[in-house]
């Protein structure tokens, strides 16, 4: 009798234990750490700032990012935006995403500012507790339709006080990996 007790239990715990790290809450304002970070050269983030709600259905991501300017001779020109493909691609903003955590995939127009631009949107919140995020933007440029697809893990660490995203974007220029560590404000 007391074998089938202490088994009832231990599955209980292990219930348990599965059950809160599936709903894992990433919801807070975030900032980023950039000395811890590891991140690609050709981003130039200075800072990103997040602020992120959830539900047991939606998250929704609201981030902010400041980039250094863009060095001379690189291509671009000083000052000239039009290789700024919004927050997440070249140039300083605000961009706002709402996924679904329901397995569906969701949509958005106007990304970043950029007025014929859209983004397909998929979240998958694994059993494990980390959350896994792409977005697959599309917009019109002077050489025809680019797609940028990010794909994102994000973990919480130190009990839940720091975020650590791993970010894969590809795009036309490339793909960059990005380590990046957020601190909860």
């Amino acid at each position: 009798m007391k074998k089938l007790a202490v088994i009832a239990a231990v599955f209980c715990l292990f219930s348990l234990s599965a059950f809160a790290q599936s709903k894992t809450n990433f919801a807070g304002n975030w900032e980023l750490d950039a000395k811890k970070s590891k991140l690609s050269e050709m981003s130039r983030i200075e800072a990103i700032t997040m602020k992120v709600t959830q539900t047991d259905k939606d998250l929704k991501i609201e981030s902010t990012t400041k980039r250094a300017a863009r060095p001379e001779g690189d291509g671009s020109g000083a000052g000239n935006r039009r290789g700024n493909w919004g927050g997440g691609l070249g140039g300083d903003g605000t961009q706002v995403f709402n996924y679904s955590l329901e397995g569906k995939e969701t949509s958005t127009e106007a990304v970043a500012g950029i007025p014929a631009a859209s983004a397909t949107l998929k979240a998958n919140l694994e059993k494990d507790g980390k959350l896994n995020l792409t977005s697959t933007r599309k917009f019109n440029s002077q050489m025809g339709e680019v797609t940028v697809t990010t794909k994102e893990t994000w973990e919480l660490t130190d009990g839940g006080k720091t975020l650590k995203v791993v970010r894969e974007m590809q795009s036309p220029r490339g793909t960059q990996t990005s380590e990046m560590y957020f601190t909860k404000k």
